[in-house]
């Protein structure tokens, strides 16, 4: 995905600090976890750029929501939706609704709207979150110590929406720390 890499490295991805050392560095850790989770290409897409819109927990947008295009031509339709899905998410009101039960409605950050997404693309929002989180952990113990009872919960609730493979990497190194 080298034109993906080539506007990530275009809008500063390289040069912005993140736990493990740059931004770009995470995004692509993110995107190989996935890979080795068996994530499908799109998700994988997905996982390189997730932050490209800013999230709930990272405020600093490399495109605005208006440049959806470019993401799109880049990585491809389905991958920047799914980018857009993530960006998008309200953490504090969502999260907590994944383990009550399916289907999960989701709050819109930027307008505030609530939409149910369909499942395949909550399952990847659930499968991309795991493996952001779980590599920022790994490179902050700081940040593990802090929110890595909470992400077990979180996951334990959403398990059924995660491959084996992911659901066993949150049990095997969020699990230390219960």
């Amino acid at each position: 995905m080298p034109s993906v890499e080539d506007l990530l490295r275009e809008r500063g991805a390289a040069e912005l600090p993140h736990p493990g050392g740059t931004l770009l560095d995470h995004l692509n850790r993110v995107a190989r976890l996935l890979a080795d989770w068996g994530a499908d290409p799109d998700v994988q897409a997905a996982g390189l750029c997730h932050a490209m819109y800013g999230t709930d927990g990272f405020d600093r947008a490399l495109l605005g929501t208006h440049e959806r295009p470019l993401l799109a031509e880049s990585a491809g339709e389905r991958a920047e939706a799914l980018v857009h899905l993530y960006a998008s998410c309200d953490r504090g009101v969502v999260h907590p609704r994944l383990a009550n039960g399916r289907p999960v409605v989701f709050r819109d950050r930027f307008t505030g709207r609530e939409h149910t997404p369909a499942e395949p693309d909550l399952r990847a929002f659930v499968e991309l979150t795991a493996a952001n989180e779980l590599d920022v952990l790994a490179h902050s113990p700081d940040l593990a110590t802090r929110y890595g009872p909470a992400l077990l919960r979180l996951f334990t609730g959403a398990h059924d929406l995660l491959s084996a493979p992911a659901w066993d990497a949150c049990r095997r190194q969020l699990g230390r720390g219960a």
